[in-house]
């Protein structure tokens, strides 16, 4: 944040004769971002530092030599209104410079008719504002503005300097400085991104940065357990609005208060002491896939060395980087929670807690969610959302009690883990058997059926430059044409390396440790539901008109993988035992 200094003297124009001139000065001073990084770096060594070398430096100078006018005897008297200091605020813009508007107001006010600084490029990096100010704002506010160093500016004793080829060339060259030394910066800190190295100025909430090296994450215990809680609360069927509510109402600070309370130099983009959980915050902290060990950075950065703006950058340009720092959160949580918010899963009025199915429930007929309603009998029981809000003639109730639905629900996990088990038993009876066959006819089917569809692709293509040469076709028909067989090749060639890598997945075997079997083995003594367990096991379900229902598992694949391995097995061992 830019400091105001104490003014000299009191601002008050003596009786002088009218041939003399008060000169009413505004030092301005900038420190660049390089000096104020090497301020920080300092302060974290232990040096206490009031202000840069770069500061007093200009200070010092600017002085000097205005103690030199002072000196001159001319009658002209020289009084130093005030210093504007901005701290590690890039010179390409004018807007983000506090005290640069600050001393603009006081320009604009009266207060000030000359300004005084150490080199141009102190004052601008932005040749375009150089020249607004210069040849626009100054000579309009009848102020004086000396640049000390090279090239030397008095707009006063040399009013043509303005308009010679110099200053523009001068302003140019540091505006050319700014663009080179930001791609620099940016081409740097890009490289390190790729590292896997941290950059930011401040760890983000859960960490902290390594003493031993400033580019890495060590875990921050306090944080951490509360990303957990988090977690847990979220997983547990509490929204994201009625997590901030728990925050706030136990006392919990903010990512932003945590922050101002370890990092005394750190100020919150929003300000105030004691800045409060939003929904906002909580969201972000379970979006963020930081807390899995991976480094993730670049999801924002600025428009231009000119333009400071945040612009949002798409996911397929960030910089991850997996498994650079110790994780805060599992990825098997990190997967259930991004589940969860991918659902439908808005609170009833009042309410903090998040229903069991809310987000899991489709009609079987029109695709919709389920709306939950109670009864005057005051059971719950669930209907088609667009009959009961869009058209009773577009699709029909669909109702099912909540009760029954539970019950079904919970009966299907059940028998999956109890399947899960029994086909971890035979699989491991299977693995042990010294003839396996692991040859997926199926896959080898389709596997056959596509490689000849890529050939008859590639037998058309072939033929298309013959028709084109034959004038059965135009040139624009030859080109749109191919680029069609080559769309549907690509295609086809995606499709066989998926079916290729499941074939050799099948003929490797299979394992306990299959998704499927891990997981639902968790389950085997599951007696009551919750929206964690929905959210690792369930992908979906159906309600169809008449109350029957219909479950998507996840894992449905590699259940089918399992049983297909089972089924040829089986019957080899059949056979041998024949």
């Amino acid at each position: 944040m830019a400091r105001r200094s104490r003014t000299d003297q009191t601002v008050q124009a003596p009786n002088i004769l009218t041939s003399y001139r008060v000169w009413r000065v505004a030092i301005y001073i900038r420190l660049s971002v390089e000096d104020s990084k090497a301020k920080e770096e300092a302060k974290a060594r232990g040096r206490v530092i009031d202000e840069s070398d770069s500061v007093t430096n200009q200070r010092d100078i600017d002085r000097e030599y205005i103690a030199k006018l002072n000196a001159n005897n001319d009658g002209d008297q020289y009084i130093i209104v005030d210093e504007y200091i901005d701290d590690g605020i890039s010179g390409t813009t004018n807007e983000e410079r506090g005290d640069f508007q600050r001393m603009l107001g006081d320009i604009e006010s009266g207060r000030v008719n000359c300004v005084v600084v150490k080199t141009l490029a102190r004052a601008f990096r932005n040749y375009s504002d150089q020249g607004h100010f210069l040849e626009n704002f100054c000579p309009r506010h009848n102020v004086r503005f000396i640049s000390i160093g090279d090239p030397h500016i008095d707009t006063y004793e040399n009013p043509e300097v303005v308009n010679g080829f110099e200053v523009p060339i001068s302003g140019i060259m540091n505006d050319r400085y700014a663009a080179r030394t930001s791609n620099d910066i940016r081409r740097t800190f890009n490289s390190k991104r790729s590292k896997g190295q941290y950059i930011g100025s401040f760890a983000v909430y859960g960490y902290e940065k390594n003493p031993e090296n400033k580019n890495a994450l060590i875990v921050d215990p306090e944080p951490a357990e509360i990303i957990g809680r988090i977690d847990s609360l979220f997983l547990g069927g509490m929204s994201k609005n009625g997590i901030k509510t728990y925050l706030n109402d136990h006392g919990i600070p903010s990512p932003a208060a945590y922050k101002m309370k370890k990092y005394p130099t750190y100020t919150p983009p929003r300000g105030g002491d004691n800045p409060l959980w939003t929904v906002g915050m909580v969201d972000s902290l379970l979006r963020n896939r930081i807390f899995c060990g991976d480094m993730v950075q670049g999801k924002y950065r600025t428009k231009s060395y000119k333009i400071h703006d945040l612009e949002k950058m798409p996911e397929s340009e960030w910089f991850v980087v997996e498994n650079t720092h110790q994780a805060i959160r599992s990825r098997e949580t990190y997967a259930k929670v991004l589940d969860m918010i991918k659902r439908d899963t808005r609170t009833a009025p009042k309410k903090n807690e998040l229903y069991l199915f809310s987000g899991f429930l489709k009609c079987a007929d029109c695709g919709r969610s389920m709306s939950r309603l109670v009864s005057q009998k005051t059971y719950v029981y669930f209907q088609c959302s667009t009959y009961k809000a869009l058209s009773k003639n577009a699709c029909t109730m669909h109702s099912i009690k909540g009760e029954k639905l539970e019950l079904a629900v919970l009966y299907a996990i059940q028998q999956q883990a109890y399947l899960a088990v029994s086909y971890a038993d035979t699989i491991t009876r299977i693995n042990a058997s010294p003839l396996k066959k692991s040859q997926s006819a199926r896959l080898l089917d389709t596997i056959s059926v596509k490689e000849k569809d890529l050939a008859k692709i590639k037998r058309y293509k072939q033929g298309l430059y013959e028709d084109m040469k034959d004038g059965i076709i135009t040139r624009d028909d030859y080109r749109h044409m191919t680029e069609d067989y080559e769309r549907q090749a690509t295609a086809l060639q995606a499709v066989l390396g998926n079916l290729k890598a499941e074939q050799a997945e099948f003929e490797k075997g299979i394992d306990t440790e299959n998704p499927f079997i891990a997981t639902f083995k968790k389950y085997q003594n599951i007696d009551r539901l919750t929206r964690e367990v929905l959210a690792e096991l369930l992908d979906h379900v159906k309600i169809f008109e008449g109350g029957d229902i219909s479950i998507r598992f996840k894992f449905s694949d590699e259940l089918r993988r399992i049983a297909e391995f089972i089924e040829i097995n089986g019957q080899n061992e059949q056979r041998k035992a024949g």
